[in-house]
């Protein structure tokens, strides 16, 4: 029985440490099988060589990502969409990284260094919140925040981060292009390294964003790519004052 369906072929590098042979595409599904895909040793793999780093792309990234959010795999790739497809390396990595961001990057003068998270829930009803009215027909799934408490005279930060469903043909895109949008000057996607828009510079921010994030209002920036990736930031209130703010 063949379990991976399309084998890779090695293309050796000068330095490629696997000349001599190597394991099969189906031992190594195998093997990351067993250990539940994970993540950091499918990282470790894709530094061996370029057939590795291949194999890892197109099949193991691709299985750990259908194993830690089936359901949001499953409609990523329903409706004949394959936005996904040739870009699981990227998904995988959104999905167990807080990318923070760097002092003069995207977000200003904010300095959060990014880091793995555990496990983060992606909600596909969160999403419509940070969708303007014109686009609550598109699919964006967005990620709980992940709180940066303490951050001096910034306050408490909350990063998020998500991705569209089909964002090739979606509204967000087809508006964006239409209000001739600036693509950011210097910083890419830190998942795929696609040019970013962003979303607050574009008008396309609604309050309903805030109030999701348990942020104060108009503190709430996002950045979408090319390949529909999301990166976020916003304020958060406190505590006792976002308990009541309003879904």
């Amino acid at each position: 029985m063949v379990l991976v369906v399309k084998q890779h072929r090695c293309t050796h590098s000068a330095t490629c440490s696997c000349t001599k042979g190597h394991l099969s595409e189906d031992a190594l599904f195998l093997v990351f099988r067993h250990m539940n895909w994970n993540p950091r040793l499918i990282a470790n793999l894709s530094c061996v060589c370029k057939w590795f780093d291949e194999v890892a792309k197109q099949v193991l990234w691709k299985e750990f990502c259908h194993a830690r959010a089936p359901k949001m795999m499953l409609d990523l790739h329903s409706d004949g969409s394959h936005i996904v497809d040739g870009n699981w390396k990227a998904l995988g990595k959104l999905l167990i990284y807080c990318n923070g961001c760097t002092k003069g990057g995207l977000f200003g003068n904010v300095h959060v260094p990014g880091h793995f998270v555990f496990r983060t829930r992606f909600s596909r009803t969160a999403g419509k919140s940070f969708l303007p009215i014109q686009c609550r027909m598109d699919v964006l799934y967005v990620s709980d925040p992940c709180e940066h408490l303490d951050q001096g005279e910034e306050g408490d930060l909350g990063f998020f981060r998500g991705i569209f469903k089909s964002f090739a043909t979606s509204r967000v895109k087809k508006i964006l292009i239409e209000k001739r949008a600036r693509f950011h000057p210097k910083e890419v996607c830190p998942y795929c390294k696609a040019k970013l828009w962003n979303m607050l510079h574009a008008d396309m921010m609604p309050a309903s964003a805030s109030a999701r994030l348990g942020a104060y209002d108009d503190s709430v920036e996002y950045f979408v790519c090319l390949n529909g990736h999301v990166i976020g930031l916003g304020t958060l209130l406190p505590l006792s004052d976002s308990e009541e703010a309003p879904e």
